[in-house]
C-alpha cells in the first residue's frame, strides 16, 4: 500500500480507503463482527490506515465495532466518521447540519467509537435549512475544541463547497479538506464541475461506489444476487452495457479481476483520488486491494475512457467549441503549454 496526503493537510493516508458500512447487520445485510474484524485485519496487513464510517451505519454499529476492534491501536489509523442524517425518527433536530445536531453526533461517536477524537468529520450532505456560515463556524469549533482533527465534505454541489472554504480562509476558520463524492465509470459527471473544483481548492476526493454497487464486477450479467446501491445509476448519462464490456475486456487482457480494473481507472485518474472499498467477505476485500498492483496502459484507459465517456454540459461543451476557443484564448492557443498545475494533462484536454 501506498500513501497520499489528506488534501492540504500533511495527514497521511492509504490510498485505499477501507468503507465500514458493511460493519454490522442491523439493515439486513453486512458482515457480523468476527467477519469485519478479519476484514480490519486483512486491510492493515495490507498497510491500510484509513478507515470510513458513519452515525447512522447499521444504526451506530459500525461506529460500535469499530471502536471495539480498533480498542488499544487506534491512533494507528485515521478514523473517519459523519454527521447530519437522522438519527431518530420523531426528533426534528436529530437531522441536520446545524449546532444541536454536530455537537450531539460527535459526542455519540466519540462514545461508540472508544476515543477522544476523530480524525476526520464528514458533513454527510447539504442541509439547505442550515447557513453555511453556521456549518463552518460550528465545525471550526469542534475543530478548535481537539475532538475532530480535519473537517471534509460528502454530497454537496461543487459552488457550495467554494463558497463554504472560501468563506472558512476569509474569516480564519478550518476549511474542508477533503470532498467525498460518488465517482466511478458509471458515474463520472462529477467530473464536469465537483472534481476541477476539488483540484483547484487542493481537496482530496474519497470515491464511494467505486464499482458501481457491484455493477463493475459483472456479477449481474452472470446472474449472480447482490445488493444493488439505494442510489440507482439511471443510465441517461452514460454507456453501462458498453462500459461494462470495456471492464471486461481490459480485465481479461491483462489478466486481473474486473473490479480491480474499476479501482484501477480510479487510481490513475488526475487529482487525489482515493477510492473507498468495502467488502463483506475477506476475498472481496483481498481481491480490491490488490488494485493497487494493477497499472493500465494508455490503450486500456483509452478504451475506458471512450466507453464511460459523459457529455459536457453547458457553458463547458460551448467553450469546447473551435470559434469560442479562437475567440477567448487566440487563434494560437493550441501552443500554449499551461504548466502551472500538475493536473493538468494537456492545454487542449483542459480547454
Amino acid at each position: 500500500m501506498r500513501y497520499t496526503l489528506f488534501g492540504r493537510t500533511g495527514l497521511r493516508v492509504s490510498e485505499l480507503s477501507l468503507g465500514a458500512m458493511t460493519f454490522g447487520e442491523d439493515w439486513g445485510w453486512g458482515a457480523p463482527k468476527e467477519t469485519s474484524a478479519a476484514i480490519l485485519h486483512t486491510y492493515a496487513e495490507a498497510g491500510g490506515n484509513f478507515i470510513d464510517t458513519a452515525n447512522i451505519y447499521t444504526n451506530g454499529s459500525s461506529e460500535r465495532i469499530l471502536g471495539e476492534l480498533l480498542a488499544d491501536r487506534r491512533d494507528r489509523f485515521v478514523v473517519a466518521t459523519k454527521y447530519n442524517n437522522t438519527v431518530t425518527k420523531g426528533d426534528v433536530n436529530s437531522a441536520g447540519s446545524h449546532r444541536k445536531s454536530l455537537v450531539r453526533s460527535v459526542e455519540q461517536s466519540l462514545r461508540n467509537l472508544r476515543t477522544d477524537y476523530v480524525d476526520v468529520l464528514w458533513v454527510h450532505a447539504r442541509d439547505n435549512f442550515t447557513p453555511v456560515e453556521e456549518v463552518m463556524r460550528g465545525l471550526d469549533d469542534v475543530v478548535r475544541s481537539g475532538k475532530v482533527l480535519h473537517i471534509g465534505v460528502s454530497d454537496w454541489p461543487a459552488w457550495e463547497i467554494a463558497q463554504a472554504n472560501t468563506l472558512a480562509e476569509l474569516r480564519g476558520w478550518n476549511s474542508f479538506a477533503g470532498s467525498q463524492l460518488r465517482y466511478n465509470l458509471l458515474e463520472r459527471t462529477v467530473e464536469r464541475e465537483l472534481l476541477p473544483q476539488a483540484r483547484a481548492f487542493d481537496l482530496a476526493v474519497l470515491a464511494w461506489a467505486p464499482l458501481a454497487a457491484g455493477k463493475l464486477t459483472g456479477k449481474y450479467r452472470r446472474g449472480e444476487a447482490g445488493r444493488l446501491d439505494a442510489h440507482a445509476w439511471d443510465g441517461k448519462d452514460h454507456n453501462e452495457d458498453g462500459t461494462v464490456t470495456a471492464v471486461l475486456d481490459v480485465a481479461e487482457q491483462g489478466g486481473w479481476s474486473p473490479a480491480q480494473v474499476a479501482l484501477a481507472w480510479l487510481l490513475q485518474r488526475p487529482g487525489n483520488i482515493v477510492p473507498i472499498i468495502g467488502a463483506t467477505k475477506e476475498h472481496q476485500l483481498a481481491d480490491n486491494l490488490a488494485a493497487v498492483d494493477v497499472t493500465l496502459d494508455a490503450d486500456a484507459v483509452a478504451r475506458l475512457d471512450a466507453a464511460s465517456e459523459v457529455p459536457l454540459t453547458f457553458p463547458h461543451s460551448f467553450m469546447h467549441e473551435p470559434a469560442a476557443k479562437d475567440l477567448v484564448y487566440g487563434d494560437l492557443w493550441p501552443s500554449i503549454d499551461d504548466r502551472r498545475s500538475t493536473y493538468r494533462r494537456t492545454t487542449t484536454e483542459v480547454l
